[in-house]
């Protein structure tokens, strides 16, 4: 088996190239990036890389279609991957997240490839409301990082047949540890908030419903993905990927970890605008077709975890938010450094 991981150096891609490693220890297994992000690592002594069979460097914008000979499966991260990005770089955000991901999905298939698994978002409800939200339910994408995965999803649905098998998981929001930590992810942020200054600050109003996967989980679907069965959602399927369990609001979700790690202090920004992204969303489909490939880490495991790694590393950053574990901030950082142009291409 091949299975070829584009986009594998960032926050999800250490935990899915692990996953994918301890399910198929026989797998070739081959990643693609640009390395935006691969020196953001948490412990420096460990590369998550030396699980692949082989690391390939370049941009999606110019992806190399020889690394897809003999491949079984293509899974693509590579994207741009949350709001802000998309509000700062929206032209890239539309190549990277859309033009690029059909272009490899059409050489995959030229190539002979038998699943491709597109990581799309739950974010396409954007202004989805208290109703949990169905696949059929309407689409209100409310930034350039949910118009991205919206869009890609519709140009990759024509490729779709037997023999070549699109999945595109809709993620809930992800969360956890990962080697290549972010924490510009809301429960993420709660616990380094929690850490660094004995209390969590809430940005929003707090009135916010968000779905939350563990990137573990988030691993276990794509790992389903990647062999799909026909029957189980015929050639072309977009499920919603997460947990019941899992939706909050986000004054509950702070509550929740407060309590976990000791009843810290919770504020919320009373004077914050309106925060027009708010969904629930139902899990209902995907727990009908992949049974055995569920979440399973739950909010005090995920929040323990978060805690243990980011102290072992003796966190203590009150001004975390405009560090370089917030994507945003290390890209930008790039640019001012000269290291990247304002199209995000290496100089």
């Amino acid at each position: 088996m091949k299975i070829v991981v584009v986009g594998n150096l960032g926050y999800v891609g250490p935990v899915v190239v692990a996953h994918l490693r301890q399910a198929y220890p026989e797998a070739n297994l081959v990643g693609f990036d640009t390395g935006f992000f691969a020196g953001c690592l948490l412990d420096r002594e460990l590369l998550p890389e030396i699980r692949l069979t082989e690391q390939a460097f370049g941009d999606v914008r110019h992806f190399p279609a020889s690394l897809l000979e003999g491949a079984d499966a293509v899974v693509q991260l590579a994207a741009l991957s949350n709001d802000p990005l998309g509000k700062s770089f929206e032209q890239a955000t539309h190549e990277i997240n859309g033009a690029c991901t059909l272009t490899i999905a059409e050489q995959a298939k030229a190539a002979g490839v038998g699943h491709f698994v597109f990581a799309s978002s739950c974010s396409v409800y954007g202004a989805g409301g208290s109703a949990a939200k169905d696949e059929h339910a309407e689409l209100a994408p409310q930034t350039a990082y949910a118009i991205s995965k919206i869009a890609t999803e519709e140009r990759l649905k024509p490729l779709a047949e037997d023999g070549f098998t699109v999945t595109c998981l809709r993620f809930a929001t992800a969360c956890g540890y990962s080697p290549r930590l972010r924490l510009d992810l809301v429960l993420n942020d709660f616990v380094a908030s929690a850490l660094a200054s004995g209390r969590i600050e809430i940005l929003s109003n707090g009135e916010p419903w968000r779905p939350l996967i563990h990137v573990k989980d988030m691993a276990r679907a794509i790992d389903w993905a990647c062999g799909r069965p026909l029957e189980a959602g015929g050639p072309f399927l977009a499920v919603n990927v997460g947990s019941a369990d899992w939706n909050y609001q986000i004054i509950d979700l702070a509550r929740a970890v407060s309590r976990e790690l000791g009843d810290v202090a919770v504020s919320v920004n009373e004077n914050a605008s309106p925060d027009k992204r708010s969904y629930r969303v139902d899990f209902g489909r995907f727990e009908r077709l992949a049974p055995d490939h569920q979440p399973r880490m739950t909010l005090p495991q995920t929040v323990r975890e978060l805690a243990e790694a980011l102290t072992a590393i003796g966190f203590a950053d009150r001004a975390f938010r405009d560090g370089g574990l917030i994507r945003l901030n290390f890209l930008n950082r790039l640019i001012a450094e000269g290291r990247l142009d304002n199209d995000l291409n290496w100089v």
